[in-house]
């Protein structure tokens, strides 16, 4: 155990968001499996079903607007830490990052215990978030009806905004970075992570679906955020 550990503790951070954002996929699927099998069977003008050809760019560039408004965020949030870090001397700038990196793995080993269902605490922020998004979410029902690339990275854009316990508590992440650089990387990294569960999810939309709503899936998904979390902790203290 002590090993794994230290090789843990190794791994570079924007590789352990990205691992991080690749096990928090049973919840994208839940958050963006809708949206995305839609776009993956929806039709055309014509009435015609997608191809897989004419899916994959549909898909790509729903994503790419996704992953990019993530950044954005990120930036952000990264770009609120290094103002706050601004107007601290050194000795209080050790401590305001200390309680951020608790604070982030906190939010960590909360975002676990939702993923595995056991305690629904990191719902009440997606639930703070939709004030804000009961405005921003009719923009992108201007891009419907999905039939190409152009109105998919526009509508992905949008839809990146959806709040989501699971993107706040990266950007909890990118805040501790003190850096818009290093928070926009961060959040980079978590995007490119839930982006294989995604993809599949636009071919196998159905029967992936059933898989992740296994408790045992969810479960082992949370307690491995958990582990991260406990870690993160351990790292901060």
């Amino acid at each position: 155990m002590a090993s794994w550990l230290t090789q843990l503790q190794d791994i570079s951070p924007y590789l352990a968001v990205f691992v991080m954002g690749l096990m928090g996929g049973v919840h994208c699927l839940g958050m963006c499996g809708g949206i995305v099998g839609a776009l993956s069977v929806g039709q055309s003008r014509s009435g015609q079903k997608h191809s897989l050809t004419d899916q994959l760019p549909i898909l790509l560039g729903y994503n790419f607007g996704r992953i990019t408004s993530y950044v954005i965020a990120g930036a952000l949030a990264g770009g609120l830490g290094a103002l706050t870090l601004s107007f601290a001397n050194a000795e209080q700038t050790r401590h305001i990052l200390q309680n951020m990196q608790l604070l982030s793995a906190a939010f960590m080993i909360a975002l676990g215990l939702y993923l595995a269902n056991i305690w629904h605490g990191v719902a009440y922020l997606e639930r703070a978030g939709k004030g804000l998004w009961r405005h921003i979410e009719p923009v992108g029902r201007r891009f419907l009806p999905i039939d190409s690339a152009y109105k998919a990275i526009p509508f992905g854009l949008v839809w990146g905004w959806l709040p989501c316990g699971l993107v706040y508590t990266f950007l909890f992440m990118s805040i501790s970075s003190g850096s818009a650089t290093e928070g926009a990387l961060l959040m980079l990294c978590f995007g490119l992570g839930t982006l294989p569960n995604l993809l599949i999810m636009g071919t196998l939309a159905n029967h992936l679906l059933q898989w992740v709503r296994k408790p045992a899936v969810r479960v082992g998904a949370g307690l491995t955020v958990i582990i991260m979390g406990c870690w993160m902790l351990y790292q901060a203290l």
